[in-house]
């Protein structure tokens, strides 16, 4: 099975352990993620303007390469970039004014006009719906057994209702798919609550307290890791933890994955030693964990892609 796959800028340079560990992954999967041509930075959130289609250009123009690659249908990883794409599509399929707006100002541009077909899954959207979480329970076996992962939906994943991958008040998605890979998924209070996103500019100290609260939450559930799929959720909530240390002594490090390096792990792939880097919470704890026909790949290469 081969699918669209938009990768956004963040997975290109410091997530690209996000991007490495979905790719072979899906292949494990059955799944080939094949790469937009020409694709851009979706702008990252989706804008509120309701005077300026302007900034829509971007994310339409993406869904516009998925037509012109003859599919009707694009998978996201980051959480951010999901939402921004699919609230796009929906705002282009929904308001007949901007719709025009937006066509009439790519006609000089573009050689096709979007035709507004195309749908924007997440990660795991294709997991639950399309491979199975049965499915994937069968090939993962009990490598992650005994781990026990606190999934962290943030805000992206979940809202607006109807845009969201799943119930926003009583998600489920990201623990089944924590309990299928063979880990044991932790709910916690603050598992749905803003990370700080882009407060992290101009309000730092705002962003910092909130790392806090969701960490030690995570924690006193007894988890033994947080889980995300976002590249600012992870920045947030991972490398910030160094200024949480900075402001409560007793702050103990907490490891922080992404969902995929955590299903690269229970396909029997391990754990590439190049993406410890582009961790700061120190993951050995975790890694040990991880049963031994499985740890002896840690430090090894790529998995064999023939």
């Amino acid at each position: 099975m081969e699918i669209s796959y938009y990768p956004g800028c963040t997975l290109k340079v410091d997530a690209r352990n996000f991007e490495e560990s979905a790719i072979d992954s899906f292949r494990e999967l059955g799944v080939v993620l094949v790469e937009l041509a020409r694709w851009n930075c979706c702008g990252t959130v989706f804008s509120f303007t309701t005077d300026n289609v302007m900034y829509h250009l971007a994310p339409v123009r993406n869904l516009l390469r998925v037509r012109e690659a003859g599919k009707e249908q694009v998978l996201t990883l980051c959480s951010m970039c999901f939402n921004t794409l699919k609230r796009a599509a929906e705002l282009f399929n929904k308001d007949a004014e901007k719709r025009d707006k937006i066509l009439n100002i790519m006609k000089d541009k573009e050689p096709l006009a979007y035709d507004g077909k195309t749908r924007v899954i997440h990660g795991i959207e294709l997991i639950r719906d399309e491979i199975g979480f049965d499915v994937l329970k069968k090939k993962t076996g009990e490598n992650l057994k005994g781990l026990r992962l606190a999934p962290y939906y943030g805000c992206m994943l979940l809202r607006p209702d109807g845009v969201g991958i799943d119930n926003p008040e009583n998600p489920r998605a990201f623990q089944d798919l924590i309990n299928a890979m063979g880990a044991d998924a932790v709910s916690f209070p603050f598992q749905s609550e803003c990370c700080g996103a882009y407060q992290t500019v101009e309000h730092p100290e705002a962003v910092v307290e909130r790392a806090r609260i969701i960490i030690n939450s995570a924690r006193k559930a007894g988890a033994d890791a947080l889980v995300v799929s976002c590249p600012l959720c992870a920045y947030n909530l991972d490398q910030g933890q160094m200024d949480v240390k900075s402001i409560d002594s007793s702050f103990e490090t907490f490891p922080v994955l992404y969902f995929t390096e955590c299903l690269y792990a229970s396909l029997g792939l391990g754990f590439r030693e190049e993406w410890k880097a582009l961790h700061y919470a120190p993951l050995e704890g975790v890694l040990a964990r991880i049963r031994r026909e499985t740890t002896s790949k840690l430090i090894g290469a790529a998995p064999n892609k023939e």
